[in-house]
Parts: structure tokens; C-alpha cells; sequence
């Protein structure tokens, strides 16, 4: 198999495990927020925080996988 044909497979499910990966842990990550608050509201500030953080890290995998896959494609021509 030649390396283009590889990378023409490989780049797209890059992309979409990386998006399915981030919405489930983004899902789990509001998830636990929200049962956090829910037991504890006076803590609903420091939880609101720390999940916004979570969700930025999260987010920030999904665009990396993005980056690199269009760095890659140009290698297709």
C-alpha cells in the first residue's frame, strides 16, 4: 500500500475517533459537573470552573487531531 493511499484512509479517522472521543468525555466531563452541583451548590462556582478548563483541554485534543491531519493531507499531493 502506498503512503498516500494510507494517509488518504488513515487522515479522516483520525478526525472522527478524535471527535467522537471528545464529545463523549465532554459529555461525561458536564455529566459529573452537573451531579457535582447537584450535591453540593455552594461549590457550584470552583465546579463551573474546573469543568470549563476540562472542556477547553478536551477541545483542544479534537483541534490538534485537526491541525495535524490537514498538515498531513498536504503530503497527498
Amino acid at each position: 500500500m502506498d503512503y498516500k493511499v494510507a494517509l488518504a484512509i488513515g487522515l479522516p479517522l483520525v478526525v472522527g475517533i478524535a471527535a467522537v472521543a471528545s464529545a463523549f468525555a465532554l459529555g461525561r466531563s458536564v455529566s459529573s459537573a452537573m451531579e457535582a452541583t447537584g450535591r453540593q451548590p455552594e461549590a457550584s462556582g470552583k465546579i463551573l470552573l474546573t469543568m470549563v478548563i476540562g472542556c477547553a483541554l478536551i477541545e483542544a485534543i479534537t483541534i490538534y487531531a485537526l491541525v495535524f491531519a490537514f498538515s498531513m493531507a498536504g503530503k497527498l499531493q
